[in-house]
């Protein structure tokens, strides 16, 4: 099976949805300056690498470090994979005759193959998301900044039970909301693309100085790591490494902007190509360094001083930065729904204000984002691009593409709810 050859292919495009007039309209209607190469690169990055690489050495601890290895670069391929199934479903149905207009986003997608029905399962999943994600950066910041700058202040109290009530949690996370109402009014995400090569900068920087950190350690001191954990790990392995490759919703209105969209497929796999090496370094040496030690936030292993202050503060840039960039997805589904997919300020900056109110009473936001993480992305990372795929190229694929797309919507779906499951259990469990 040969993507190009998918891409020109039409001979099942009359058994195929014409979409109706309103959920047809493209999200992007006006002619807008496109992404060059490196601009695109940086918005791939910044969309994949995001808080889920804190948990890698943590999770190699669990899983042993080469299995974590294994798991990692194969969850890598498959986004990668599936990413382009996406983007070669979209130009197939653009080729059609029938009325098909420009398909500018994961639920115009889904309203082609599938009808309203599929653009509501996307479009559900998206949010839930992408807003999921924001929700826990706005957390991770204020956090971050508490232990910083406000030792004193018991984290265990951060969770303001009345509106009276502010603590340093609260404080910083209202501190953010203006700035972000700025950056959020930012209309494309070519105009982000500067803020994404600063944040890919610092990010890369903090990263480098635990980097650095890890390798002076293991000089120092070598601990005893595991290679391979059991089979009980496995599920949540899988699950830590399809939380980390974020971003399948934003590869779609990447690609939409690209000034060449033939090396999309080039630019992906090198994007995810550097990301996968970066994790696994990132992870190994984090667990090396610290053996058995190794904390669930590699970032609380390394203590008061000025080496964690700067990485921590380098983290908090990064996913400040990362915010609007992961929300521009939100606001294309939300501007459509309520005002005829046309630019809303005033509905992005209230969209903006209930995602820092979740942010401000969740009480436990890991537990949160594990579930988010392992319900809503295995769906829209595995299941719906291969789902969609056989859908459109079903008369074209051997049984080599059949087992291949009926596999990984297995997959998706035993990832999906194993994780749910998990998360769950870790929720309403009692932790003394």
């Amino acid at each position: 099976m040969g993507f190009e050859k998918e891409a020109i292919s039409s001979s099942s495009s009359k058994k195929l949805r014409s979409p109706l007039p309103r959920e047809d309209t493209p999200l992007i209607s006006k002619d807008k300056p496109l992404s060059s190469q490196p601009k695109t690169f940086a918005n791939v990055f910044i969309a994949v690498v995001g808080a889920g690489v804190l948990g890698l050495p943590y999770a190699f601890k669990r899983t042993g470090w080469i299995m974590g290895l294994l798991m990692l670069f194969f969850v890598a391929a498959l986004t990668t994979y599936c990413m382009m199934l996406l983007v070669y479903t979209r130009r197939k149905l653009e080729s059609f005759d029938n009325g098909f207009a420009k398909i500018a986003s994961f639920g115009d997608l889904g309203f082609a193959v599938c009808g309203t029905v599929g653009r509501c399962v996307v479009d559900v999943l998206i949010i839930l998301s992408q807003a999921g994600f924001c929700v826990g950066y706005l957390i991770f910041i204020a956090n971050t900044m508490a232990n910083l700058f406000n030792n004193e202040i018991s984290m265990n109290s951060s969770l303001s039970l009345g509106m009276s009530s502010f603590t340093a949690k609260s404080l910083y996370i209202g501190g953010c909301f203006p700035f972000q109402l700025g950056l959020n009014s930012i209309a494309t995400l070519t105009h982000l693309a500067p803020l994404s090569i600063f944040a890919d900068v610092v990010d890369l920087g903090a990263m480098g100085v635990v980097l650095v950190e890890d390798l002076s350690l293991i000089l120092k001191q070598r601990h005893e790591v595991m290679a391979f954990g059991g089979l009980s790990v496995f599920f949540y392995g899988m699950g830590v490494a399809v939380y980390a490759f974020e971003g399948i919703g934003m590869v779609l209105p990447i690609e939409s902007e690209m000034k060449d969209t033939a090396k999309c497929g080039k630019i992906l796999a090198l994007s995810m190509g550097l990301i996968s090496l970066m994790y696994g370094a990132f992870g190994a040496l984090g667990y090396f360094a610290f053996g058995a030690e190794t904390k669930d936030i590699i970032t609380a292993n390394l203590g008061a001083g000025w080496i964690s202050t700067l990485v921590q503060l380098g983290l908090c840039i990064n996913l400040f930065f990362t915010f609007p960039l992961m929300m521009n997805p939100v606001y294309e589904i939300v501007e459509r729904r309520f005002w005829g997919g046309n630019y809303c300020l005033w509905l992005r900056w209230l969209l903006v204000l209930i995602v820092s109110l979740v942010a401000l009473f969740v009480p436990n936001f890991a537990d949160f984002l594990s579930l988010v993480g392992s319900s809503v992305c295995c769906g829209l990372g595995f299941v719906l691009p291969a789902f969609f795929h056989l859908l459109v190229f079903k008369e074209e694929l051997g049984w080599k593409g059949w087992t291949l797309d009926v596999g990984i919507v297995a997959l998706g779906l035993v990832l999906g709810i194993s994780g749910t499951w998990y998360s769950l259990m870790e929720i309403f469990s009692v932790k003394v």
